[in-house]
């Protein structure tokens, strides 16, 4: 009886995923982290609302639409690659990309308007939370669109597995997203 070099697989749960929910959550535990500290920081002292009304609201909430819009286009991906389809994954998957290159492209646009009217991370503690957690959202969502653009780019599309698991990462970003968008701008 020869013994494998491979570890067994968990039936039912395809190779990947159990690493994808690793991994989803210790970043869990990042922005948990950031959140909490971020809410006892608001409840222990005031002033936040007068720097909080800087932000803009409409803005945010068409990015917010953005976001959630690039979600909806990733199921549909991972949907028409389950069906066979060639030609959807890719059409939904690049609607995936663009979207979350608009998110970024508004933000950017509200860091330099929020820059150019003397909010640095330096200004004060409310600043530095929001450039930290929303700094650190962008950079999930570059790194998602990275991964996204490399899955088209390579055209491993064909496997619907990929699309889920590169799924599970854009999703988590989205719902890091709806606590952020709160916090942030309404609260």
């Amino acid at each position: 009886m020869a013994i494998s070099a491979e570890a067994p697989a968990i039936p039912g749960i395809l190779p990947g995923k159990v690493g994808v929910w690793w991994f989803l959550a210790s970043e869990i535990m990042l922005f948990g982290g950031l959140i909490a500290s971020f809410i006892v920081f608001r409840l222990g002292s005031g002033g936040w609302h007068g720097e909080a009304a800087h932000l803009s609201v409409p803005i945010a909430a068409v990015n917010t639409l953005v976001l959630l819009t690039s979600s909806l286009t990733m199921v549909q991906a991972f949907a028409t690659a389950e069906r066979g389809d060639q030609r959807g994954p890719r059409t939904y998957l690049a609607l995936t990309i663009l979207l979350g290159l608009a998110f970024l492209g508004i933000k950017a646009y509200e860091y330099t308007s929020e820059i150019l009217a003397g909010f640095t991370p330096g200004t004060g503690i409310f600043w530095s939370f929001y450039y930290t957690m929303t700094g650190l959202h962008a950079l999930h969502v570059l790194a998602g669109a990275v991964v996204n653009s490399i899955l088209l780019g390579a055209g491993r599309l064909r496997n619907p597995h990929r699309l889920e698991l590169a799924g599970l990462y854009w999703h988590f970003v989205d719902v890091v997203w709806i606590f952020l968008f709160p916090l942030l701008y309404l609260a």
